[in-house]
């Protein structure tokens, strides 16, 4: 038996509520990780997953977050990479991140991202505070994490245009409804994003866009074999979502899923997925010489 290749989490959250709220996770559907999730929470079923390395992204707009992330990483030896967030719109974003990058754990910071999916306007990414905003982000060295809906994409096909010097990361798909069992007009967004060459996918948070309780492998494979199509093994890059993923399936079990999705790409490709794209695209280094 040939072991499993090397894997980089490329997309994971913790919280603390303790600490602070999240208060996007409410009503019946999400109590069960109306709880605290830490990264010692993790560790066990990521190490027994095979998984080296992982990318730490921010949950809540609050600018103290991030720091938080950041030391985190900085105290232990799984997290490579934090995506966190600051305002967009603020006229000092510059100066800000400089600040993030200047803090412990400030060198495993490597990409931004907003919650763009609570956006009330569907072209948000393009107001011209938030493009100045993204220029920033493309300044200081950075990745911007994408995390919209599917009638967002177009939006975003849009900015990446305008901003070929910053690569953008669209998490979770796009969202595509899995659970309606359709895919228009999601993949034609897809395509039409993944046609520019400074964009890149995650394959992750697909379970928990299909019914929690009765999804199948089969369910998210027109899913995925679109965006193997319009990305390539090269510009995809695997994430657990977890804990949101618990919501419809364990760790073990979406990795277990994604291994089998991407099974007709050969070891080549799914090196690429499971580690070699998420390394490149976010230029993460060995956490221990960070």
């Amino acid at each position: 038996m040939t072991p499993p290749l090397p894997v980089i989490d490329a997309h994971h959250h913790v919280w603390d509520l303790a600490v602070r709220d999240q208060d996007w996770i409410t009503g019946e559907d999400l109590a069960p990780i109306r709880r605290t999730f830490t990264l010692a929470d993790l560790e066990p079923e990521a190490g027994a997953a095979g998984v080296v390395a992982t990318v730490l992204v921010q949950t809540v707009t609050v600018a103290d977050e991030t720091p938080e992330l950041l030391a985190l990483a900085h105290a232990g030896s799984l997290v490579a990479g934090v995506v966190g967030w600051t305002d967009l719109t603020a006229p000092d974003i510059a100066d800000t991140l400089a600040a993030l990058r200047a803090l412990p754990g400030g060198g495993r910071l490597v990409s931004i991202r907003h919650q763009v999916q609570g956006e009330p306007d569907p072209e948000w990414l393009l107001r011209p505070d938030v493009l100045r905003g993204l220029r920033a982000v493309a300044a200081a060295g950075l990745v911007y994490d994408l995390i919209v809906r599917p009638h967002q994409l177009p939006a975003a096909v849009r900015a990446a245009a305008l901003l070929p010097e910053l690569t953008f990361v669209l998490d979770h798909a796009g969202k595509p409804p899995v659970a309606r069992g359709t895919t228009h007009p999601w993949a034609g967004h897809l395509r039409a994003l993944a046609a520019l060459p400074n964009t890149v996918c995650k394959l992750s948070g697909l379970v928990t866009e299909a019914d929690p309780r009765s999804w199948t492998v089969e369910d998210l494979r027109p899913y995925t074999d679109t965006l193997i199509e319009a990305f390539g093994p090269g510009r995809l890059m695997f994430g657990s979502d977890w804990p949101v993923c618990r919501l419809a399936a364990g760790y073990a079990e979406v990795l277990d899923a994604a291994r089998e999705l991407t099974g007709r790409l050969g070891e080549d490709g799914q090196r690429s997925v499971f580690a070699g794209t998420a390394r490149r695209v976010y230029g993460l280094r060995d956490p221990a010489a960070v």
